[in-house]
């Protein structure tokens, strides 16, 4: 038996030119890993047992029986529980989660030590896929999408409705772009991140290099993955709304925006059903479908519970921005159109994509500042929740003590 954790963690399966001596992770208990079933030694799937501890494991003799710790005795110096009366030991938290299910707060609390203690290596990878999205977000809608229709300021009456609705439309067209490279950038983080958050489960320490020499082998599934999902989504959302479009009229359009409601629904519950696809692909060295696959057996019977604690990791995020847009973000914004002069406070007037490079710049670098964060958040979110799932399901702490090197979790070869 290996003594690393049930999924690879980084440093437990050999990389290019490391030697073939390196033990291999254990599979996954459900069989759906590349080479079969997981660790002998864990209980089925659904139980989780707290570790005996030190003394009291396979093999030790059993404790006198007695006022101050027997078989029977739960005395004041600690029963069959350890200390107290009654009650069970503490789990063992070698990092940033105890090896036990967790609570919501555990979970956003682990992601939130997990960047801090590993802040270098985080900040490293959230600042470069950071700079990345803005740049390409920049170049996309300074040089690819079509200038919107300037805004008549004398316009009254039915023009001037007809301006709004225009307007909004153009605004919504504009965002597809920002919101998908977002969406992909959270993704890529988030799979990157994945092994500074593996890591400081065990308490181990990570450099930036080694986080990049045990992610780089996962880089073209990743993207694999990555595009297969907005394939799928894109594709709800279009079977949806296409009957509405293809009516057209009034009638038509009230039946794109069910549509739309109802193709928004199935993108949130499919999105929610393959939410630990990207840790399983890059823990458990899955392929893309078969990440795909894990990632529902692991949400099953827990969507609610997954789907709720997502949602409330958006709305954190979307608080943390806006904080930070109003100490950063605006201070910046002030700076970039007093930088760019009267050409930003033209294209603001007119409605025009024609800001300077200055302002582009500058207010860029509060984006970049403001994606460093939820990044961060929604990554180490997303794997202490598979890795809660596998817990739960899958007894994966004892493993995780093993690989951690604890006392009462080794339970032998």
């Amino acid at each position: 038996m290996n003594d690393t954790p049930g999924w690879a963690s980084p440093g437990s399966a050999p990389s290019e030119g490391q030697g073939a001596s390196v033990p291999r992770p254990s599979e996954p208990l459900d069989g759906s890993g590349p080479a079969g079933s997981g660790s002998s030694t864990q209980p089925p799937a659904g139980q989780w047992s707290p570790p005996s501890p030190p003394g009291t494991g396979p093999g030790a003799p059993p404790p006198p029986a007695g006022w101050g710790g027997g078989p029977q005795g739960p005395g004041w110096g600690g029963g069959p529980y350890g200390p107290g009366w009654g009650q069970p030991p503490a789990a063992a938290k070698p990092g940033v989660i105890p090896l036990r299910p967790l609570g919501v707060g555990e979970i956003l609390d682990g992601a939130v030590s997990a960047m801090r203690t590993h802040w270098r290596t985080a900040l490293g990878i959230t600042l470069t896929v950071s700079v990345l999205a803005q740049t390409a977000t920049i170049a996309i809608e300074r040089f690819l999408l079509p200038a919107p229709k300037p805004i008549d300021p004398n316009a009254t009456g039915p023009e001037a409705l007809r301006q709004v609705v225009d307007d909004a439309q153009s605004a919504a067209f504009y965002d597809v772009p920002s919101l998908l490279i977002s969406m992909i950038a959270v993704l890529i983080s988030t799979s990157l991140l994945t092994v500074v958050v593996s890591r400081s489960v065990l308490g181990r320490p990570v450099s930036l290099s080694e986080a990049w020499a045990e992610a780089r082998p996962r880089l073209l599934p990743l993207l694999g993955l990555i595009l297969l999902l907005v394939l799928i989504g894109s594709g709800v959302m279009a079977v949806g709304m296409l009957p509405g479009i293809l009516a057209g009229g009034a009638a038509g359009a009230g039946l794109a925006l069910l549509g739309f409601v109802a193709g928004f629904a199935a993108f949130i519950w499919l999105m929610v059903r393959f939410a630990l696809a990207f840790p399983a692909l890059m823990l458990e060295r899955q392929p893309v479908i078969a990440s795909m696959r894990r990632s529902a057996k692991l949400v099953k019977g827990a969507w609610w519970r997954i789907f709720g604690i997502l949602a409330l990791t958006t709305l954190l995020t979307l608080i943390v921005a806006l904080i930070v847009a109003l100490i950063i973000s605006i201070p910046l914004g002030v700076i970039a159109v007093t930088s760019d002069g009267n050409e930003a406070g033209s294209a603001f007037m007119t409605n025009s994509a024609d800001f300077g490079w200055p302002f582009l710049i500058i207010s860029g670098i509060g984006g970049v500042i403001i994606s460093m964060i939820t990044y961060a958040l929604s990554a180490g979110v997303t794997v202490l929740l598979y890795v809660d799932q596998r817990i739960r399901r899958e007894a994966l702490d004892l493993e995780l003590g093993r690989a951690a090197g604890l006392p009462g979790y080794d339970t032998g070869s």
